[in-house]
């Protein structure tokens, strides 16, 4: 069991650029703080049905692309691509939680593998087969007839609902959205990629309040 004093629950979405954009930065503070630190990344669906999806090519996601997304992915040595579609990301945390259900490696692989694929090469989040394929890249030996059958059935539905629910209690409206906890207990939310320096200080932060009581 880990007794980790702080935990940090990473709500975030496979079609934001700035949640693919946070995940390195995510892995140094865990390799920091290893044993002292346990983050879970949670689901948040930015335009679930029947909200519509963003216009591939239109001017909001060039406009942003631009200004934001490409300077930071320069910053941090990632390659992004805007991608041709906008497709809806349920299935996509589904195909997830599925993977995170079998182990945290595989979890982590599955997601940064979607993470990769939507941002280089236009992957369809939507498309069962396509999430399958990822799954099978893996080399991770999973059962992937058992994970087109999960989707199928929509078995770890309730799972990204719920996860959007506890966004929404916590006051969470855009991603990534950063919750951090000290023993159990709510310590804070930070909302956009954060810096790595930031999100050093803040857990570091923690563990001094943490050795104070």
């Amino acid at each position: 069991m880990n007794h980790a004093p702080v935990s940090l629950d990473v709500f975030s979405d496979f079609v934001c650029p700035f949640c693919y954009l946070e995940e390195p930065e995510l892995d140094a503070l865990n390799a920091r703080f290893s044993d002292q630190l346990t983050i879970r990344w949670r689901a948040f669906e930015l335009r679930p049905t029947p909200a519509p999806t963003l216009d591939p090519d239109g001017d909001y996601l060039h406009d942003i692309w631009g200004r934001a997304v490409y300077p930071m992915a320069r910053e941090r040595g990632m390659t992004l691509r805007l991608p041709r579609i906008q497709p809806r990301s349920r299935l996509a945390h589904e195909a997830t939680a599925w993977a995170e259900a079998r182990s945290r490696e595989a979890g982590a692989a599955l997601r940064h593998a979607l993470f990769r694929g939507f941002f280089e090469d236009s992957l369809d989040l939507a498309d069962n087969e396509a999430l399958c394929h990822t799954a099978v890249t893996l080399g991770l030996s999973l059962d992937v007839e058992d994970l087109r059958q999960a989707l199928a059935e929509g078995r770890y539905t309730q799972q990204v609902l719920d996860d959007q629910q506890i966004a929404g209690e916590l006051g969470i409206q855009g991603v990534p959205g950063l919750r951090f906890a000290l023993n159990g207990e709510h310590a804070g939310i930070l909302e956009g990629a954060q810096p790595r320096r930031q999100l050093l200080l803040a857990v570091e932060r923690l563990l001094d309040l943490a050795q104070q009581h």
